[in-house]
């Protein structure tokens, strides 16, 4: 180069283009990442106040159990189920309770997701 010669050489541009182009990728990849987190994130949170909103609805079951299934109009399914819960031997408790169980799934892209929430509730006759 001529030292009275001013600017860049055409392989200083070039490398500079190299640099920035990796880095515009890796901050794309970031930002991809970033958006499919939040989206998982959502629909979990969704799962979640599903089944909890079943097993708010469920604080009482018949004392034959309770067995119901659907599916939500965005695709999520649900099933509610009870068993009876055994008790200590000379327990003093007179109300009957049964294990109850919530469980949440739905698809997320080629990935089945799931959500399970157990309790213990009363039964009533």
């Amino acid at each position: 180069m001529r030292p009275d010669a001013r600017g860049f050489s055409l392989l200083e541009m070039l490398v500079a283009i190299v640099i920035l182009s990796l880095s515009l990728g890796a901050l794309y990849q970031a930002a991809t990442g970033a958006t499919r987190n939040v989206r998982t994130a959502e629909r979990y949170a969704y799962g979640v106040e599903l089944a909890r909103s079943l097993l708010a609805q469920n604080a009482q079951v018949p004392a034959s159990g309770v067995g119901e299934a659907g599916e939500t109009a965005s695709g999520y399914r649900w099933e509610v189920s009870s068993e009876l819960r055994e008790q200590a031997r000379g327990s003093r408790m007179r109300a009957q309770l049964h294990d109850l169980k919530v469980v949440v799934t739905w698809a997320d892209g080629s990935k089945t997701r799931q959500i399970v929430l157990d309790s213990v509730v009363e039964a009533y006759r």
